[in-house]
């Protein structure tokens, strides 16, 4: 057994290397003329049921604009009522036949069966199910005093969205429906300070992944991993570094809808964030070298803040 793990190591990298040649550009091929049969033939979502959760506000309010703008029926999910209720209505506005908010937590499990149960109710059935309701910490794992404060992150991100695809499964199967997942490109690129967020988005394409299989064509689920996006949970982030530039809200909301339409399995938004991907899987140590003088950055400029911050309460 020893030999044949020993002839494995030796004799597959070059067999891949060598299949990878001759087969990428037949594939890349074979992609182009998919994409544009799934643009040609692309889903249309008026007079559809639509229900989004973390709807209130970033993506998941642009979503809502976006999926109003193409004649979708919306129910809206968030636990945060007042702003809920504007998103809906401006979505009216825009062109939503009818919309319904839901108040609800996804981080509690009768939660995620109740706003399952009412959208349907009130509008007979269920066509697409975009799970984008998330939050972050951002620390360092070792600054952290109780895990259990780590515990809404994984709760929210994760479980939120495993809940509420476990409830709409049954009415997505009859309308042959989607689901999609509001993930991040920190399941795959994990970025420090951000440890169990990067683990709970990691989790979700996993899971996300397996379930695709499972579930075969009868419903389709297509993988967001949105880059650095503009929303209020950057902006409220001291420890973030515009490195990267952010891309706007409403721009990642029309691309994910788009693909979603498409049927795509995948959306990277910006789309040049993927090629970071082949970067990692080669050159590991390069990324990890990265990072760490990005944390270093990050220390250095929290240093610096917390020096101004000291200065001004000085002169008070």
């Amino acid at each position: 057994m020893h030999l044949i793990q020993t002839f494995m190591n030796i004799a597959v990298p070059p067999i891949v290397l060598i299949l990878l040649i001759l087969f990428l550009p037949i594939y890349q091929v074979f992609k182009l003329i998919i994409f544009i049969k799934r643009s040609i033939c692309s889903e249309n979502v008026a007079g559809k049921v639509v229900l989004i959760t973390g709807a209130a506000s970033g993506i998941g309010e642009q979503l809502t604009y976006e999926y109003a703008g193409r004649g979708a029926l919306l129910a809206l999910v968030d636990i945060n009522e007042n702003c809920l209720v504007q998103v809906s209505n401006k979505a009216h506005s825009i062109g939503s036949p009818d919309s319904i908010s839901i108040v609800a937590d996804v981080s509690k499990v009768e939660d995620c069966e109740r706003f399952i149960n009412e959208a349907v109710k009130h509008f007979g059935r269920l066509d697409h199910l975009v799970n984008n309701a998330g939050t972050a910490r951002f620390s360092k794992f070792e600054d952290t005093s109780q895990i259990s404060d780590h515990h809404p992150v994984m709760d929210i991100n994760f479980w939120g969205t495993v809940n509420g695809i476990h409830y709409a499964i049954p009415h997505l199967k009859k309308s042959k429906g989607k689901i999609v997942v509001i993930s991040s490109v920190c399941g795959w690129y994990p970025l420090p300070t951000l440890s169990i967020y990067n683990a709970s988005k990691a989790a979700l394409i996993s899971f996300c992944e397996t379930l695709r299989t499972e579930l075969g064509p009868s419903i389709g689920i297509t993988i967001v991993k949105p880059g650095l996006i503009k929303t209020n949970l950057t902006k409220s982030q001291d420890t973030l570094i515009p490195v990267i530039p952010e891309e706007s809200a409403e721009v990642c909301a029309k691309a994910i809808v788009s693909g979603a339409c498409r049927g795509d399995l995948y959306v990277t938004e910006p789309a040049w964030i993927r090629w970071l991907f082949p970067v990692k899987m080669a050159c590991p140590e390069v990324i990890d070298w990265c990072n760490h003088l990005y944390l270093l950055m990050i220390e250095h400029v929290s240093v610096k803040r917390k020096a101004a911050k000291g200065k001004t309460s000085g002169g008070k």
